[in-house]
């Protein structure tokens, strides 16, 4: 028989990864088993902000919010390299939600969920604030509140490899064909291998229930695939706030400035009936975000000016709701087995990537009654994710720090690594005393030494694991530059 592990999550998302780094740290012998490339699916394809969802405010979703917000600074407080406050600006638009409403939301959003670091919000002149410029000239009014941005798809890797460091083994292309129960431990057939634990938790997102169906197992949760789809334009405005438009369907989206020379718009709701094999925005999708766009820009924007989309699927416990945007972004757990010594499967359904620590430690601890591995209570919101060993503000130390120790970097690309890795950009510099000792340049700062240090740490296996979710250079990169890095990484990986 195989080694037996403590437990088993399946699912490379943010939900399973941050379980996996949970229950490690608690003591537990955890696999986590991935089909794809870690956050190759819903968690790399979010707006990438930490928020309390002020939208949910009316839906009356207080407990959602709440908790969200004071996810927001804890998150903040052990990820300050990837993630960061940010400044939202919400016009009012006459028609719309008055502007008695808006403040009271935003009375709320600040009071309820523990704001301690974050400016308030408060109320502006666009026709005197730079975020008024870009906007056309009705927009007068506008309320001013704060947010965070997050690097999505690093705030995976970084709990995998938190989850790794503490004994977790991780397997990523390694989708699991067959679960089923034998004795008193699961056996998990994944990836030409088969695997035993003596708990599961299904963190398979869209997909789960799908393996609840391949397990075998029973459950009465319905769940509701909503696609939320994003486009990337050249930049709209030159200065660092974000945008919160309102439109007259009832619906909003956030406009974001995005990889120093683009835009982010999005999202949309719409229900995904399709294969999760290749989930895209439809030409309806973008067009609808252009036009809600040029609703405020005084730039109009088109699909033409679109130069790049992406999508993911929200798996979201069906509550019934009307309308995808109304839906909770709540979550749920279901456990079956552990009595009578069957081992347990725990299934994940729903949430949302603010939430997702303390989900996994809601998780780990309904597990502990059917794993005495499992030791102490919540941890994960004191213990910094890897290169985040440094406080919230002091990314611009660390930067000129950087700079100091090597000062053959060019600039702005140790502003790039301090974000991407924080602390453990020095892992990937070394003793390099010249560019040259990084080894093969393949385009816009990405070297030789880069890479190696994401096969070897961060389970990069093919170009798209570096450039759209190591890194996000895949917008900067041609079509040549990825070529060279694909031929490098075919070496770099071959079996000898």
């Amino acid at each position: 028989m195989s080694e037996t592990f403590d437990l088993a999550v399946i699912g490379g998302g943010v939900n399973g990864a941050g379980i996996a780094r949970d229950a490690a740290g608690r003591g537990a012998k955890v696999l986590l088993l991935e089909r794809g490339d870690l956050a190759e699916g819903t968690s790399s394809s979010s707006t990438k902000l930490i928020h309390g969802g002020l939208r949910y405010l009316e839906h009356y979703e207080f407990a959602l919010v709440r908790e969200a917000l004071s996810e927001r600074e804890v998150l903040w407080g052990i990820a300050p390299h990837i993630i960061w406050p940010l400044r939202f600006i919400l016009p009012h638009r006459p028609g719309l939600r008055p502007r008695w409403l808006l403040r009271l939301g935003l009375f709320l959003y600040d009071h309820i969920g523990g704001r301690k670091r974050l400016p308030a919000a408060e109320g502006i002149d666009l026709t005197r604030h730079p975020a008024g410029a870009p906007l056309k000239s009705e927009y007068t009014r506008a309320f001013a509140y704060s947010d965070g941005w997050v690097d999505d798809a690093r705030l995976v890797v970084l709990n995998a490899r938190d989850a790794a460091n503490r004994g977790a083994e991780v397997r990523t292309r390694c989708e699991v064909t067959s679960l089923a129960r034998e004795g008193d431990v699961w056996r998990i057939e994944a990836g030409n291998e088969v695997f035993h634990a003596r708990a599961v938790v299904n963190a398979a997102g869209p997909r789960v229930l799908d393996l609840l169906g391949r397990a075998g197992e029973p459950t009465t949760q319905k769940m509701r695939l909503v696609r939320g789809s994003h486009i990337v334009v050249r930049k709209l405005f030159d200065h660092d706030y974000a945008y919160f438009f309102q439109l007259p369907d009832g619906r909003i989206f956030f406009a974001i400035p995005y990889e120093q020379d683009f835009t982010l718009i999005g999202t949309t709701d719409v229900d995904h009936h399709g294969s999760l094999a290749e989930v895209k925005a439809s030409p309806e999708e973008i067009a609808y975000l252009c036009e809600g766009a040029s609703e405020y820009f005084r730039t109009p924007v088109t699909p033409a000016d679109v130069v790049w989309t992406y999508s993911g699927v929200r798996p979201l416990v069906d509550d019934g709701s009307g309308r995808p945007e109304a839906a909770t972004r709540g979550y749920r757990f279901e456990i079956d087995g552990g009595a009578d010594g069957a081992p347990a499967l725990l299934s994940v359904f729903g949430g949302k990537i603010t939430t997702y620590r303390h989900l996994a430690a809601e998780a780990v601890e309904q597990l502990q009654p059917f794993l005495p591995a499992l030791k102490g209570g919540d941890w994960t919101g004191g213990a910094a994710l890897p290169g985040g060993d440094f406080g919230v503000n002091e990314a611009p130390a660390k930067v000129a720090e950087l700079a100091q120790r090597y000062p053959f970097l060019p600039q702005g690309l140790g502003h790039r690594l301090i974000r991407l890795y924080g602390t453990r950009a020095l892992a990937i510099l070394g003793d390099a005393a010249s560019l040259a000792d990084l080894g093969e340049e393949f385009g816009h700062g990405l070297t030789a030494a880069e890479v190696d240090y994401l096969v070897e740490h961060e389970w990069a296996r093919e170009p798209d694991d570096i450039l759209w979710r190591r890194t996000k250079l895949g917008l900067h990169f041609t079509p040549e530059q990825t070529a060279r890095l694909a031929a490098y990484l075919a070496e770099r990986i071959s079996p000898a």
